[in-house]
């Protein structure tokens, strides 16, 4: 039963919503199609223009073009690492100035590079970079600052000074927090500058292989869930004595020590309103860059011959919608038998892009030569490189019906049980519940109003309203 709640009547509505999502066995499978030319894929792209000694030499008052972080989620075993590695060498070998990230004590991606991959950025190969994030050592940077920033403003009197960070441990959440303002670090899609003493080497690819799926879809929902909770604290800030009385030491602190500013930004030299106006402004971007294909990258990992894995993968699809992002393909790790494999079995997320990954032995050290000019890896490298526009057309996340009043979601891998839909600033808006996590969808004008049904087409919930 799916159930739509309005708060200002408060009593429930239940809409009873027919569910028909299946997989279907095709009749074929997919074509594999010719092989890629060979010329730099500008189309995957973000910052082509100049090549990577120029631009990691660029002053940070240049204007740049943002760099892509392409990500992978799947079910653990999926093959998430070997996709993340087999990425970043194609983005490499195309000319395109890439790091690979990871976060975890995993050594898979050191044995596929042979490379061993520490804290600090390492060159494993032309074009290609791999660092490792660790939580125990990120949080020390920050503490700095903040001890940095006390100094100046003499908040705590000296009382900061005095925190040990060696002696700090990494406590649950603080993975993501860290990765999430690391990744920030190389891919800026908040848009504010790092400190001149904080500069990195600019990349055209930051290929992240997160701890786990769960952790990188919290990532991906940080800037636009973060937004509401500033909407409320500055809202305690602005209208209660408590708030009026901390406030402008708190956000000066926050202003003075924040890794992502530095002593030119705006930040620094504006009154509170305006502190809280350009944070607004930062999250605003940060979360809009997920939903642009070419700043952000997502695709599902499986292995196609077992049926809970494609499950999970068509779930990860759902997931990662609601969590604000939008996935570009899907990919499945080739058997040691090719004759096995089959676009058949992942027919149930169509019209997704497939691809497989080649099957890479362990027991020895991948030729990646050979691998990416084996012609198994042709059709993988070209989902890689498919342009922006390939994908947002058929399978955009939210459609509006001006016509017929209407709103379709896409919402692969979620029963109509799982789902709910509430109001609570009239019609203007609708926030959809589904599993553990929630996003809120902006009407149009023409849209707005109270839901009046709701049912399920093609793996989407259409909703009407009135």
């Amino acid at each position: 039963m799916l159930r739509f709640t309005s708060r200002r009547n408060r009593p429930e509505m239940a809409v009873t919503v027919p569910f028909s999502l299946f997989i279907s066995k095709p009749a074929c499978p997919f074509p594999f199609p010719s092989p890629p030319h060979r010329r730099k894929f500008r189309a995957l792209t973000v910052t082509m223009a100049s090549s990577p000694s120029s631009s990691s030499s660029r002053s940070d008052g240049d204007e740049e073009k943002p760099t892509k972080l392409v990500t992978f989620l799947g079910k653990g075993g999926s093959g998430k690492t070997t996709s993340a590695v087999f990425a970043a060498q194609h983005y490499a070998r195309a000319g395109l100035n890439t790091c690979l990230v990871i976060h975890s004590q995993d050594p898979t991606a050191e044995h596929l590079l042979d490379c061993k991959i520490g804290p600090a950025p390492v060159t494993c190969n032309s074009n290609l970079s791999a660092v490792r994030l660790e939580t125990t050592k990120m949080l020390l940077e920050p503490l700095k600052r903040l001890k940095e920033a006390d100094a100046r403003l003499n908040l705590t009197q000296g009382v900061l000074e005095g925190v040990v960070g060696e002696e700090l441990g990494v406590l649950p959440g603080m993975d993501s927090i860290f990765s999430l303002f690391a990744l920030e670090r190389y891919v800026r899609f908040t848009g504010i500058k790092s400190p001149r003493n904080h500069q990195r080497e600019r990349y055209d690819i930051v290929v992240y292989d997160g701890i786990s799926s769960e952790e990188t879809l919290r990532l991906i929902a940080a800037s636009s869930k973060a937004r509401l909770y500033l909407k409320y604290f500055r809202s305690i800030a602005e209208k209660t004595d408590l708030g009026r009385l901390a406030g402008p030491s708190i956000i000066g602190l926050v202003d003075d020590a924040m890794s992502l500013t530095d002593s030119q930004s705006v930040l620094n030299s504006n009154t509170s309103t305006r502190i809280w106006d350009t944070l607004e402004e930062m999250l605003l971007r940060g979360s809009s860059a997920f939903l642009e294909q070419h700043k952000f990258g997502c695709f599902i990992v499986m292995d196609p011959h077992n049926p809970v894995s494609v499950d999970s993968a068509i779930r990860y699809w759902g997931r990662t919608i609601q969590s604000g992002g939008q996935v570009s393909g899907a990919f499945g790790i080739s058997s040691l038998d090719p004759s096995e494999d089959s676009n058949e079995k992942v027919k149930g997320l169509s019209p997704m892009p497939f691809a497989f990954i080649p099957h890479l032995s362990f027991c020895s050290r991948p030729d990646w030569n050979s691998v990416m000019l084996n012609s198994a890896s042709r059709q993988s490298q070209e989902l890689l490189s498919l342009p922006s526009s390939s994908h947002s057309n058929v399978m955009a996340p939210v459609k509006f019906d001006a016509a017929k009043k209407s709103v379709t979601l896409l919402m692969p891998g979620f029963d109509k049980s799982e789902i709910k839909l509430y109001q609570y600033r009239g019609g203007s808006e609708l926030l959809v519940e589904a599993g553990d996590q929630r996003r809120v969808i902006s009407l149009p004008s023409d849209i707005q109003g109270k839901v009046a049904g709701a049912k399920f087409v093609d793996r989407s919930l259409v909703i009407t309203m009135r």
